[in-house]
């Protein structure tokens, strides 16, 4: 364990040096004590057994270089007034998030028991990785935390969406080693290229070598270190290194580099805000090695333990029942001399964090952009039935939804200029939003080449080829107060599930956590979906993004199919005025028939799903069978099954059913849209065959309704893994989810049809065989499905 003293040396005082090393000290003693202890949290007697926690659970490793930095940010923001925020990257730092909040009083602001005491610093132990308590992360329940741990690889990409529009914000982010080797983590590095130092805030990367993840070592600890500055510069960066374990030296050294690179990032921030050339700017970053388990035992059973993997979690695992542990782990606690860092009350002494933390919201615990939800503000939006397109009658006009869709956010940018921002893995044109850039350019911050387009410092569409950065960019965004949208390929989106899983679990968490705030929901807008991924084929065709969503917990997610441009555009006003939810809205590019006019959209959204009366037979009567469809192309191949329905067998009663919320589906208490269960079997009845076009896969409605009267009747058509390059009706004739297999559909499943309609179930079965043909013979679709319209 090392304890040097510490001398004079360089821009510190002596004064300033000491109390550093007090708060840090401090900070290591309470981090230790949370994974150990459940009582005598000053060591006012010998530790024994029964003052142990039953199970060890917590990680040491990374936590004693976090404190050390977390120490002297705090001093820099005492000195300098910066607003500052941290990200924690090492996925096990949660120790040190609770001991630096509580040390800085914010922790005993927001939860009034844990006092600042003997009593209160026993309480926070207790809760530690306790039943009841605090997770072992950098969880929602601490404050000053918009990241946690829970998933390595998004510490640069949150810090970097957390720094757009604030433009006085500097986000300090500790990059782990283990970290640094996930993919995401990797492509993250190029986010600097993204921020304008005239409007933006600033990242300083902080990528902290302790040498090893669990059982290994790290590639970047083990690079020489003349490789791992060439890897940064090439990304842009001025790395400053700077190593050892003694804290006599690197107290010193630290206070130096941030001095530097704070100094540093104002320059940078000065020239662009005073309209100088950017050109050739590095911005500054640290990498600072210390060993693992910096101050712990250095050796366990024989054991090299301090600077190796074994110090990552629990370095004396069996403290209750090992003497020998029992007293190393005493020693250990005692090294920090924790009479000189508390009082007889067991409060912090002045000294401990006297020229460290500073005061009020400047905290980095207490900054309000760590708790987004008190700085959010709603967005300015534009009337979005100003860009309602004209439906004289249902299903005779095309028209491109999301191609409409982007006017209304071109007008929403353009009112909300410095709070929403569009992110996508450059498929905003390709998607059909491309007005947006009448409003804005893409956001460049690299040399320009005369052919370019719409790129420019500052602008407020986010591209780059990697989901995980821009995933991760919107939830820094949204986390700090801000607004915006996804949008991307459908089959792609598949790559963020594991993010999606966090930040959705984040949200259900921090709903039960008074002092969070709400923030904007996560806006997902997916096009160039399965059913028309014709011309890339199956490598581009998977809708299985809903199933994945469905699984959180239901009053977070939502899952919209707008089967039309009027549909879109109400829908997507929804999702932007909505908080603390994950929203998915499903929607083709191309050219599509509408079926409903702006006053029967916002109607139709408003119910979520309904009777299309224009497109059913059963004229208000219990009807023969129910035509369901969810999606805009299963809504089109579902009326053109009911007019053929209604062109050779009109004494069938069919009513047709849409939905636009996938969610309504769902019992009333299983989810909050859900429909109760008179509701449903007004729609869907309880004892006529429902046949439901859906866009994703076929198993997920049957999923959503297995409690429902009338299940057994229920039989869906939708995606089954069968798609190729080929023509869009080509497509939905391979997955079954055609009209004539619909019609056919019917025919079995309706009492009496079977026998009664054998001729027209063998037409439909012809028909599929003649459509097949002619794409093979033309490469098209036949003119009478492709131009077909309702009513033609």
């Amino acid at each position: 364990m090392t304890t040097t003293e510490i001398g004079p040396r360089g821009s510190l005082t002596d004064e300033e040096l000491r109390a550093v090393d007090l708060y840090w000290r401090a900070a290591n003693y309470l981090s230790v004590g949370q994974i150990y202890l459940l009582d005598n949290p000053l060591l006012r007697e010998p530790l024994a057994p029964e003052h142990i926690k039953p199970r060890l659970l917590g990680h040491w490793g990374t936590t004693p270089g976090l404190n050390f930095v977390y120490a002297h940010l705090q001093r820099q923001v005492r000195r300098r007034g910066t607003d500052m925020i941290w990200i924690m990257g090492p996925g096990h730092g949660g120790p040190s998030g609770v001991a630096t909040a509580w040390l800085d009083g914010t922790y005993t602001e927001i939860y009034p028991e844990i006092t600042r005491d003997a009593e209160g610093m026993r309480r926070l132990f207790r809760r530690f990785s306790f039943p009841g308590g605090v997770p072992s992360h950098y969880a929602p329940e601490t404050p000053g935390s918009i990241h946690e741990g829970g998933e390595l690889g998004y510490a640069l990409s949150h810090a970097y969406g957390a720094a757009f529009d604030n433009p006085g914000l500097v986000v300090a982010a500790v990059v782990g080693d283990g970290e640094a080797e996930t993919g995401p983590l990797a492509g993250s590095w190029a986010a600097n290229r993204f921020i304008d130092p005239a409007t933006d805030g600033a990242v300083l990367p902080i990528l902290h070598l302790n040498g090893y993840k669990i059982a290994n070592p790290t590639v970047l600890a083990r690079m020489p270190e003349r490789e791992l500055a060439a890897l940064m510069e090439g990304h842009g960066h001025e790395p400053v290194f700077i190593s050892g374990d003694d804290p006599a030296v690197l107290h010193r050294e630290m206070a130096e580099v941030l001095d530097r690179a704070l100094d540093g990032i104002a320059e940078i921030q000065r020239r662009a805000r005073d309209g100088a050339d950017r050109g050739g700017l590095r911005w500054p970053m640290i990498v600072l090695r210390t060993p693992k388990g910096w101050t712990g035992p250095e050796e366990v059973d024989g054991l090299p333990v301090e600077g190796t993997w074994r110090s990552h979690q629990v370095p004396l695992a069996a403290v209750r029942t090992d003497p020998g542990h029992l007293g190393q782990l005493e020693r250990w606690m005692r090294s920090y001399r924790p009479e000189e860092l508390f009082g007889a009350d067991g409060a912090p002494v002045p000294e401990t964090t006297a020229l460290v933390v500073p005061e009020g919201d400047h905290r980095i615990s207490a900054n309000p952009v760590a708790n987004g939800g008190l700085l959010l503000k709603d967005l300015t939006l534009p009337d979005f039935r100003r860009y309602a397109v004209e439906v004289p009658s249902p299903g005779a006009v095309q028209h491109e939804a999301t191609r409409v869709l982007g006017g209304y956010l071109r007008d929403v940018i353009r009112a909300n200029p410095d709070d929403f921002r569009i992110f996508g893995p450059d498929e905003t044109a390709s998607n059909r939003l491309g007005a947006v850039f009448e409003a804005t350019d893409r956001a460049w911050d690299l040399p320009l080449l005369p052919t370019d387009e719409s790129l420019a410092p500052g602008g407020r569409v986010m591209e780059v080829l990697s989901e995980h950065l821009c995933q991760g960019w919107l939830e820094g965004y949204l986390l700090t107060g801000r607004h915006g949208l996804f949008n991307s390929y459908e089959a792609f989106i598949h790559i963020v599930d594991a993010m999606l899983n966090q930040h959705a679990k984040w949200l259900k968490v921090t709903r039960a956590i008074p002092w969070r705030r709400p923030i904007a929901s996560l806006n997902y807008l997916l096009s160039s979906h399965v059913w028309r991924q014709d011309h890339n084929g199956f490598s581009h065709q998977d809708p299985g993004f809903i199933d994945h969503v469905v699984n959180k917990k239901p009053e977070i997610v939502r899952v919209y199919l707008p089967p039309d441009a009027n549909t879109l555009l109400s829908t997507a006003d929804h999702c932007l005025r909505m908080r603390d939810t994950v929203n998915v809205v499903i929607a083709g590019k191309q050219p599509a028939l509408s079926y409903l006019t702006m006053d029967q959209s916002i109607a139709h959204c408003t119910r979520g799903l309904g009777i299309w009366e224009w497109a059913s037979t059963d004229g208000g009567a219990d009807p023969d069978v129910v035509l369901a469809c969810a999606g805009d192309v299963p809504t089109l191949e579902t009326l053109a099954a009911a007019d053929l329905l209604r062109t050779h067998l009109p004494e069938l009663r069919v009513r047709v059913v849409n939905v636009v919320d996938l969610m309504r589906l769902q019992p009333a208490e299983e989810h909050p849209h859900g429909l109760t269960d008179r509701s449903y079997d007004a729609l869907f009845t309880t004892d006529k065959p429902v046949i439901f076009a859906f866009h994703g896969y076929p198993w997920l409605i049957h999923r959503l309704t297995y409690r429902r009267n009338g299940h057994d009747n229920l039989h869906v058509r939708g995606y089954k893994e069968e798609g190729t390059t080929t023509t869009p009706f080509d497509m939905v004739m391979l997955n079954d989810l055609d009209r004539f297999h619909l019609v056919m559909d019917v025919i079995d499943r309706v009492p009496g049809l079977s026998v009664k309609a054998a001729h027209l179930s063998q037409r439909m079965h012809d028909a599929r065989l003649r459509c097949r043909a002619h794409t093979r013979e033309y490469g098209d679709d036949a003119p009478e499905i492709r131009d077909w319209t309702w009513g033609s």
